[in-house]
């Protein structure tokens, strides 16, 4: 196997959050045939709380992209809870952000780069950027800034 994410993920210094249980009915992550489809997450913090607050009201633009990166952690923390390592991805295919921000925010891409730059350091820049959207929402559970969901191809 050429990439090592669990080794890439370790030299980021970074450290998971504890993977969020569902709080609806449905299932944190899926896979089906050779893909992983995981449900949209939000930036759940070391200590299982959540960042909140809107973009342009609460929050300014870099720390919407912290934010992002964290619901990036978390969907890493789902996927080693779930598949027992990073190293069972074999590439990004699908990202799609949601970004609570207020109406005039206009930045929604340069949000959701603090989890696409982090999937990219993870898996590399060919296996780590997949197609994307990232689009502005009036609101999104318990106000929190961003929401990402993922579909990934295991190898």
């Amino acid at each position: 196997m050429e990439q090592n994410a669990e080794q890439k993920f370790m030299e980021l210094g970074l450290t998971l959050p504890p993977a969020p249980p569902p709080l609806g009915v449905y299932k944190p992550c899926l896979v089906i045939g050779n893909l992983l489809y995981v449900s949209g997450h939000g930036p759940v913090q070391d200590d299982k709380s959540l960042i909140t607050g809107r973009i342009g009201k609460e929050l300014d633009i870099e720390q919407g992209k912290q934010a992002a990166q964290q619901v990036g952690l978390t969907i890493l923390s789902t996927i080693q809870t779930n598949l027992g390592s990073l190293n069972r991805i074999k590439r990004v295919v699908k990202v799609l952000g949601m970004v609570n921000c207020v109406p005039e925010f206009e930045k929604h891409p340069y949000v959701i780069n603090g989890c696409s730059q982090l999937f990219a350091k993870v898996w590399g820049e060919e296996n780590g950027i997949g197609v994307r959207s990232a689009v502005g929402f009036g609101s999104l559970p318990d106000n929190i800034p961003v929401e990402i969901e993922a579909v990934f191809e295991l190898q």
